[in-house]
Formats: C-alpha cells, sequence, structure tokens
C-alpha cells in the first residue's frame, strides 16, 4: 500500500493544497484513497466533511475499539497531510511509514531556511535511501526575484523540484467546497493541470 506523506516543519506552506488534490487525484484514478494526519487530531477531517458524496471518496482514519487510528479496510493508497512543526516522534512515524514523500515550499526566506534544515534531517535518516523524496513550489509568482532566489536554493539541495504550482484563488476555492482540481472540468484548470503533470508522472513511478 503506497504511502504518500506531504511534510514541512513550517506552517503556511500549502501542505494541505499539496496533499487534498493528490488524494483527489489518486481517487480519481480508482484508487481507494485515505487522507490522514499523523495528528490524531485529523485536521483534514473539515475538508473530507466538505466533499460532496457523488465523487470519486476519500475516507479519514478509522478509530479502532482500542484508540489507534488506522486506515479503512479496503485502503489501497494512503496520503498524509502532516501538522506544522513535524519532528520527534512524528516524523519518525512519517518516515516510516512513507514511501513517498512531498515537500512543499513558498519562495520566501522563512520558508527556505524551514526548509533547508528540514532536508538535512531528512537526508539523515536511517530511512532516507528508502523513502523517494522531492519538492514542490507552491503559489509560483514568474518572473520575480523572489523566485529567482527560490530556483537558486533548490539548485543547491539533493532533491528535484517536481513542479512548480502557480500563485491561483482556484485551490481557495476548491478547497472551500471539499473539491481538487480533477472533480471540475479540465477547461475551468487547464493552466493548473498542465503545472501538475510533472509530479503526476513522478508518484507513477
Amino acid at each position: 500500500m503506497p504511502v504518500i506523506v506531504v511534510a514541512n516543519p513550517k506552517g503556511g506552506v500549502g501542505k494541505s493544497t499539496v496533499a487534498t488534490n493528490v488524494a483527489g487525484l489518486l481517487a480519481r484514478q480508482g484508487h481507494a484513497v485515505m487522507l490522514g494526519d499523523v495528528d490524531v487530531q485529523q485536521s483534514s477531517r473539515q475538508w473530507l466533511a466538505a466533499r460532496p458524496p457523488q465523487l470519486p471518496a476519500i475516507r479519514g482514519w478509522d478509530l479502532a475499539a482500542d484508540r489507534i487510528v488506522r486506515p479503512p479496510k479496503g485502503t489501497t493508497h494512503v496520503v498524509l497531510d502532516t501538522p506544522a512543526g513535524l519532528s520527534g516522534a512524528r516524523l519518525e512515524a512519517a518516515m516510516k511509514m512513507a514511501d513517498k514523500l512531498l515537500i512543499p515550499l513558498q519562495a520566501s526566506l522563512f520558508d527556505i531556511q524551514a526548509t533547508h534544515a528540514f532536508v538535512q534531517t531528512l537526508r539523515a535518516h536511517p530511512r532516507a535511501g528508502r523513502v523517494a523524496m522531492g519538492l514542490v513550489g507552491m503559489r509560483v509568482r514568474e518572473h520575480t526575484h523572489a523566485l529567482e532566489h527560490l530556483h537558486e536554493f533548490i539548485d543547491t539541495l539533493p532533491l528535484p523540484l517536481l513542479a512548480s504550482l502557480r500563485d491561483t484563488q482556484n485551490y481557495v476555492h476548491l478547497a472551500a467546497r471539499g473539491l481538487t482540481l480533477w472533480d471540475v472540468a479540465p477547461g475551468r484548470v487547464a493552466r493548473d493541470l498542465e503545472q501538475w503533470q510533472p509530479l503526476i508522472d513522478w508518484l507513477k513511478t
């Protein structure tokens, strides 16, 4: 069962945007998907609750009688949207489960600094060689100095930049209704779908 973890200890970088859309993509492909959080507070539940029932199903954690959360029976793919401040035992749990790890980041000094330290921690982890990792640029604005600095930073990291996702209200409007890019007419989000294609190809590998 593939487990895709979306992580960055910095808050507000777009982890939930990436996680929900990855889950939506997998569900649209016909997989039995669980979207969860390694935090037992399950912050993804609000988005799941807003998701229209006629769309491809995405489920949350099952809470067993022993109070341990588990993927629902029949789950084939897991997407974990991790909380801000991910470290210690939570990071260990995420790395133990992960097959692939996506690291969203924005073109700001604070995001770059936090991500640099996080990548160093990940690369030093005993399971680093067994987890495929990649970066996702978030809220990217073309032809800006911030974007130039972001690319200069990414060039110093031993991880690939899988996609650069533009700064658009499409993600905001869709998330408010429990939707993803894959749940609306392609013509409405054609540019965004195009930006996702390299990431989709990476997820297939």
